[in-house]
């Protein structure tokens, strides 16, 4: 069993802990179209490509040239091509330590111990000095994520459903409340993924891991 860290942004850690999202998608390292294409004038169609991209990240050592056309960086593999079902990974999310001179209180306090770990996405609070995800320790994680499925796509072939299970709803989702309509699950996805990675990076529908997950340390609503 391997164990990894995993960056989350606030919205989506507060989507794990009530339940909503149950998967994630990161875009692959190297992409196919990265890769030397070739096949004597025919397109590769995205099963072929899918077939040939699995076996090169599966066996890079001895992945040269298969059928489909497709050449790849045989010394090259991505982080999530080495993990299987059952791998775990660890959430880092903006935190701080909690300070006893924060403490307002003068009786019957009920304030954290000192040195307690906080996360922005209980409290959203603006005024405290918080620290990014990226520099959470694993001593502060609070929650642990096992992997039950683990597979490649092309972005925009995210269903409804699986947008849902990403954690984007409706008209409640702050995206769509930001555009002041109510939009449907996918579409509030793609406009989320764009604020991320940029306007017209939709449109590039890049191959990315889809990773599903359940929640086994943390609390979820």
């Amino acid at each position: 069993m391997k164990e990894r860290p995993i960056l989350f942004s606030t919205s989506m850690v507060q989507a794990i802990l009530e339940g909503r999202k149950t998967q994630t998608r990161r875009v692959m390292r190297r992409q196919p179209d990265a890769v030397e294409r070739f096949k004597r004038g025919m397109e590769t169609s995205d099963t072929d490509a899918k077939y040939a991209v699995l076996r090169c990240y599966n066996n890079p050592k001895s992945f040269k040239n298969c059928n489909s056309g497709w050449l790849a960086d045989a010394t090259y593999k991505t982080p999530f091509s080495e993990f299987n079902v059952g791998d775990q990974l660890w959430v880092r999310e903006t935190w701080r330590k909690y300070n006893c001179d924060e403490c307002p209180c003068y009786e019957y306090c009920n304030c954290p111990p000192h040195g307690t770990f906080l996360y922005y996405a209980d409290c959203l609070d603006d005024e405290s000095k918080w620290k990014p995800s990226i520099h959470m320790p694993r001593s502060a994680c609070r929650l642990i994520l096992e992997i039950t499925d683990i597979r490649i796509e092309r972005l925009n072939d995210i269903s409804s459903d699986d947008a849902k299970s990403e954690g984007f709803d409706y008209s409640t989702h702050p995206s769509a409340i930001e555009m002041g309509y109510a939009i449907g699950a996918k579409t509030n996805f793609r406009f989320a993924w764009e604020q991320i990675y940029g306007q017209n990076e939709w449109n590039k529908n890049p191959w990315v891991w889809v990773i599903e997950f359940k929640v086994i340390q943390g609390s979820v609503v």
